[in-house]
């Protein structure tokens, strides 16, 4: 898979998007390994996608967010966009580990977007890792 992102904070490599598909799931601090993430730069239009390269058959989807809190803030909700123009909204909490969504669709990318920021006044939302849980399509 690959990633994309219309935003990654100060382009520096700790917080690329590449760092939420590449299974390190530190996520108690940020900014030096291995507490990389995708970091939005405190853009409210940031959007993140990961690009399977061939069709798969997705039935789950984690999201692991970064949780160095006090200074960290966490969404509440995000939405998420399958290939096929299908979306699905998560209710996200806030914690450490990683929090998990039954989808049942066939895609080749997974787009992460409108993330809703909690009330607490960090303006630091961050996410560590996207897995997508499922089978590739073969033809």
């Amino acid at each position: 898979p690959h990633s994309s992102a219309n935003v990654e904070t100060r382009g520096e490599s700790v917080f690329a998007s590449r760092n939420a598909i590449d299974g390190v799931y530190a996520n108690l601090s940020h900014g030096a390994w291995p507490y990389q993430s995708w970091g939005i730069n405190q853009n409210p239009e940031a959007e993140f996608t990961v690009d399977f390269g061939t069709p798969c058959q997705v039935s789950r989807v984690g999201i692991t967010l970064r949780a160095d809190f006090p200074h960290d803030n966490y969404w509440v909700k995000a939405t998420l966009v399958f290939s096929d123009g299908s979306e699905h909204v998560v209710d996200l909490v806030k914690t450490p580990q990683p929090q998990f969504f039954d989808v049942d669709v066939v895609t080749s990318s997974i787009k992460l977007k409108d993330m809703i920021t909690s009330d607490e006044p960090s303006p630091f939302p961050a996410l560590t890792q996207l897995e997508a849980w499922g089978t590739e399509l073969r033809g």
